[in-house]
């Protein structure tokens, strides 16, 4: 086959797959993902900034890391000036749970080329998950709707993540520390959303406190890390027991 000819069988391919029903789905349940993404892409890019990125830094840790809470987690290490050991065991942490979401997922996306499963995976976030399996079992092309949910979820958040990055050069923010909340009051949201026992109450608080005391006793940003692996113990524990 000729070289002009493989480009128009490409390019048929991608109108073939932009048509697809399966594929239009997935755009159009992704429109509430982005819509709560955007209050949160543009807090993060302001925050980024406001830490001392570039709005093109921030705007690329969006484009190559695409994982919201990793990404306001770093900001704030790398604000403090934590080890770079640091900032990647906490990423590693914040996003281990991405093993047990593609895990499942895999179930439905079986018996694909090889070269389908790291954009996928990599498209794979809390919201979309959710969304996708809640729904994918009815769709015939079940990679085709996830890759349309997955792309369009994505390019919200770094369209808003740039957003924001970009608009805080014409905002002056001055002194107030506003946007030094943002990162506490998204994971404050996340926590009481997702407590629904007192055993996770439990968790939480001992989460709390623990990494209170690491921080006032070991120097760095260790003490999230340390209080996150000590009070999943304690919650394998408790789960363990009930």
């Amino acid at each position: 086959m000729s070289q002009s000819n493989e480009k128009l069988v490409n390019k048929e391919n991608i109108r073939t797959k932009l048509k697809d029903s399966n594929f239009k789905n997935g755009i159009k349940d992704a429109f509430p993902i982005v819509l709560g993404y955007l209050p949160i892409g543009m807090a993060f890019g302001m925050l980024a900034v406001n830490k001392g990125l570039t709005s093109l830094q921030a705007t690329a840790m969006s484009i190559f890391i695409f994982a919201g809470s990793a990404q306001l987690v770093s900001i704030e290490m790398i604000a403090s000036g934590a080890a770079a050991a640091a900032i990647v065991a906490m990423t590693f942490l914040v996003n281990l749970r991405h093993l047990l979401l593609s895990a499942s997922l895999s179930l439905h996306l079986r018996n694909l080329p090889f070269y389908y499963y790291p954009f996928l995976g990599f498209l794979i976030t809390d919201e979309s998950f959710a969304v996708g399996m809640s729904k994918i079992s009815n769709q015939k092309n079940k990679h085709r709707y996830f890759f349309g949910l997955g792309v369009t979820a994505y390019l919200g958040w770094v369209s808003s993540s740039a957003l924001g990055a970009f608009l805080t050069g014409f905002i002056n923010f001055g002194s107030s520390g506003a946007l030094d909340f943002v990162l506490p009051a998204m994971f404050i949201v996340l926590l009481v959303m997702q407590i629904s026992s007192k055993s996770e109450i439990i968790v939480a608080v001992f989460s709390a406190l623990l990494s209170i005391f690491f921080a006032l006793t070991i120097d760095g940003s260790w003490n999230i890390i340390l209080a996150t692996v000590l009070a999943s113990f304690l919650g394998v524990y408790i789960s363990g027991n009930n």
